[in-house]
């Protein structure tokens, strides 16, 4: 069991020193890395100690697989603790692995053909058309565009677009930042009410918890008010106007012709745009869309380029453009990401989804504190545990319990139940909480280096009351025009 804890207690100290970034001066990426590595070492030291407890449903299932019967008839002179290494190592670390590795790819993909779009001055063209300075007008113009963008692509891509976008809308660092975080709860919120604009809706509706139509017209309107709650507080907080950014004429901006821009954003925002496209055609993850947008772009840049001069086609190339790419926030991930799935396979986040189920006992109750939870851990791993700890009912299952009451709650967990949607609208937006809760965020953070104690104090609590917004929308919803 120390072991066990341990591992608990270095993820809180890594959190720590993630959010103290600037008083310790030490990168958030660098903290995440070693948080991911110290972890598995912990979990690899004390393999015994921490799968003996039988928190782990990874370990269980691998221990009842043929590939642990396997094992066992390949090497029947191998210990048990030697089995359990060889689960982490060959089992899940290469499992995770693969899964992160997609985050990872996708995000790679998405933040390169932005910087493309914007080192051709695409974005230019979109800018030009925002007109007001006025900061309240602007808010709502960018929230707005944010939020259905994100319905429509997902939250990261959203955000990344749109982050790059307000450097060229702000000049002022801390303008830039609210703007930037208002992006992120905008971002979330789009992403919480289709099933391809967020993860862990992505997740539920393969998994046929719920249903493409039915996810849009129940959670719809909770996004809405998520947004649209802090959105109009600020507006009676927020004064003035905002001072755009210096344009900067640099040689190859110059010679970038206006038909290149319009090419580039077209191809870009396409691109974007086909990948859930790509996914739905093919059965492929997602980031094999992105890579072969990037492949697509990468060879148009090449074709259109290749007459020019060196210097003025070497800066709008993409093997110069990658150098741009902000790669600090990769390993951000990549760090964070690996540290969550330790904890997973450990078996701490599954234990804890058990215990709210079995101390609260309410769909309400424990899908909000999943929600504040995704704002301290990856949504995505708090998803996967509640979806393995109930099944989807059906009605022959229903019908064959003795108790009215225990029926009355089952019918909560059936396809499109009431517990689905709420877990789809909680997880995805309650990591706007804190800007280290949501991929959104993450990528935020990392592009306009956002401040984790700065967030906290300026922007969480507008995010909670537009969490918990959306949770009242919900129930209003499900009393006034479902009559449940």
């Amino acid at each position: 069991m120390t072991m066990f804890i341990l591992m608990a207690i270095v993820f809180i100290l890594g959190y720590i020193a993630i959010a103290l970034e600037h008083p310790l001066k030490i990168d958030k990426s660098a903290s995440a890395l070693m948080l991911s590595v110290v972890i598995w070492v912990i979990y690899m030291i004390g393999v015994q100690d921490i799968l003996s407890l039988n928190f782990s449903d990874s370990w269980k299932s691998f221990s009842e697989s043929t590939e642990m019967s396997d094992l066992i008839s390949k090497h029947p002179d191998y210990s048990l603790v030697e089995r359990m290494r060889i689960f982490i190592v060959d089992n899940q670390i290469i499992s995770h692995l693969g899964e992160i590795s997609e985050i990872l790819f996708f995000l790679l993909g998405a933040m390169t053909i932005v910087e493309t779009i914007d080192q051709h001055q695409g974005f230019k063209i979109i800018t030009d058309k925002i007109t007001t300075n006025n900061k309240v007008k602007l808010l709502w113009i960018i929230s707005i565009l944010t939020f259905f963008m994100s319905s429509l692509l997902d939250n990261l891509t959203s955000t990344i677009v749109m982050v790059a976008l307000l450097r060229k809308l702000i000049d002022d660092k801390q303008t830039r930042w609210f703007f930037a975080s208002m992006i992120v709860i905008a971002a979330n919120a789009g992403g919480a009410w289709t099933p391809i604009g967020d993860v862990t809706t992505i997740m539920l509706w393969i998994g046929k918890q719920i249903t493409a139509g039915n996810i849009i017209m129940m959670v719809f309107i909770p996004s809405v008010f998520n947004l649209i709650v802090p959105i109009i507080i600020v507006s009676f907080m927020m004064k003035g106007e905002v001072k755009r950014p210096a344009t900067i004429k640099s040689e190859e901006h110059s010679n970038v012709p206006l038909r290149e821009s319009k090419l580039m954003l077209i191809m870009g925002v396409g691109t974007l745009l086909f990948v859930p496209i790509f996914k739905t055609i093919t059965h492929l993850p997602p980031y094999m869309g992105m890579l072969f947008g990037l492949a697509v772009i990468w060879i148009t840049t090449e074709i259109i380029h290749k007459r020019k001069d060196d210097k003025i086609k070497g800066n709008l190339k993409i093997h110069s453009i990658l150098k741009r790419v902000d790669i600090p926030t990769v390993f951000f991930f990549l760090g964070i990401l690996t540290a969550v799935a330790a904890l997973q396979s450990a078996g701490q986040l599954g234990l804890l989804a058990k215990y709210l189920d079995t101390n609260l006992h309410n769909i309400y109750a424990i899908n909000i504190i999943i929600g504040i939870l995704s704002s301290i851990v990856d949504n995505v791993p708090l998803v996967a545990g509640t979806m393995g700890m109930y099944p989807i009912y059906t009605h022959s299952m229903i019908a064959a319990m003795a108790d009215p009451s225990a029926q009355a709650y089952a019918t909560h967990f059936m396809e499109d139940g009431a517990f689905w949607e709420l877990l789809a609208y909680a997880a995805g937006t309650g990591g706007s909480i804190l800007i280290i809760g949501s991929a959104a965020g993450v990528a935020a953070m990392g592009l306009e280096k956002i401040d984790f104690i700065w967030y906290m104090k300026k922007v969480s609590w507008l995010a909670l009351l537009g969490y918990f917004a959306g949770i009242g929308a919900y129930w209003l919803q499900e009393i006034i025009i479902f009559h449940k």
